[in-house]
């Protein structure tokens, strides 16, 4: 045995001296004509994740929300009738590819916490604002911790809520009754930094006003679910003319980068895209009551809350 070894240990020494002495260079993998290598490419991307259609945890959903900041969906669940006061509604975090992180983040079950039948939601500063019926509930967006809640006098049905550019927020009150007929007391409310409420306009003409955006000059666009208008209200509260879009019973409204909006519509089962003044194409369709839809801005990405249906469909969009 120790005689082989010696052997093949010389064996070895003598090849690596040969190797050493050759003037021939050793043969390169892709090397080019004339000796050089050539490096080698690099590998495909890997292709992209496909748009995630997620139901776990869900109980009503009515709104998703993108948190930028923290890469993560926020769905708040009204867990019930959108009207009952019973404390049991909840907001889930959900991670892009549809798998739950916190199933109740924040719990209207909790002690501490009162979150009846959670509707739209808008990220301020680090605050987390839902809408709840009467009242805007605040909580803290990296803890889920609650921070207070702002009575709105006189409202009846709060849906939809927006930040404006002075670190506010407006939200929508469509006053139905429990049947889902208007009382006539249709509303948008301004809340300011410091909690002040103000009414920016109290009209039956609103029809019923649902999703709502508010651009750099603080007008805000609103969708309405009775009337199915697009309509603006100025920062005066002036409501300028509106439009009807293919279908009605509009709920949701984005905007996206280059001024398009993107409006769910309950009764085209679908997502509409346009501009003020159409025309409107439908980007998603077969979606059964669609409501408060989310923009995923990393992956263009609309996210559609089907509240009958507790589940959250995605699709891509070209932005």
């Amino acid at each position: 045995m120790k005689r082989t070894l010696v052997f093949a240990a010389t064996v070895a020494i003598a090849v690596a001296g040969c190797k050493k002495k050759s003037s021939e260079p050793a043969a390169t993998s892709g090397a080019a004509p004339g000796g050089s290598a050539q490096p080698s490419p690099p590998p495909p991307p890997p292709p992209p994740a496909a748009p995630p259609t997620f139901t776990a945890g869900l109980a009503t959903p009515e709104s998703v929300l993108y948190d930028a900041a923290n890469d993560r969906y926020l769905v708040s669940n009204i867990n019930g009738t959108p009207f009952a006061v019973d404390d049991n509604g909840y907001i889930a975090v959900v991670a892009p590819d549809g798998k739950v992180v916190a199933g109740t983040w924040i719990d209207g079950a909790a002690a501490d916490v009162t979150l009846n039948a959670p509707k739209g939601m808008a990220i301020v500063d680090g605050v987390l604002w839902v809408a709840d019926i009467t009242a805007l509930r605040k909580f803290d967006l990296a803890t889920g911790k609650p921070l207070g809640e702002v009575a709105i006098p006189g409202a009846e049905f709060l849906n939809d809520v927006a930040a404006t550019a002075d670190g506010g927020v407006v939200v929508t009150d469509t006053a139905v009754d429990q049947a889902f007929a208007s009382t006539g007391h249709d509303a948008i409310y301004k809340v300011a930094k410091d909690g002040t409420v103000s009414t920016l306009i109290k009209d039956p003409a609103l029809g019923g006003p649902n999703g709502v955006v508010v651009d750099a000059d603080g007008s805000a666009w609103v969708v309405s679910f009775s009337s199915g208008e697009l309509y603006k209200v100025d920062p005066a509260g002036a409501k300028q003319p509106g439009e009807k879009l293919p279908k009605g019973q509009l709920d949701g409204v984005i905007a996206l980068p280059g001024g398009d909006l993107l409006v769910s519509s309950w009764e085209g089962s679908a997502v509409y895209r346009g501009k003020p003044g159409g025309p409107w194409t439908s980007v998603v369709d077969n979606v059964k009551a669609p409501a408060d839809i989310g923009w995923d801005s990393k992956r263009g990405w609309v996210l559609v809350p089907l509240f009958t249906e507790n589940q959250v469909r995605t699709a891509a969009i070209a932005k």
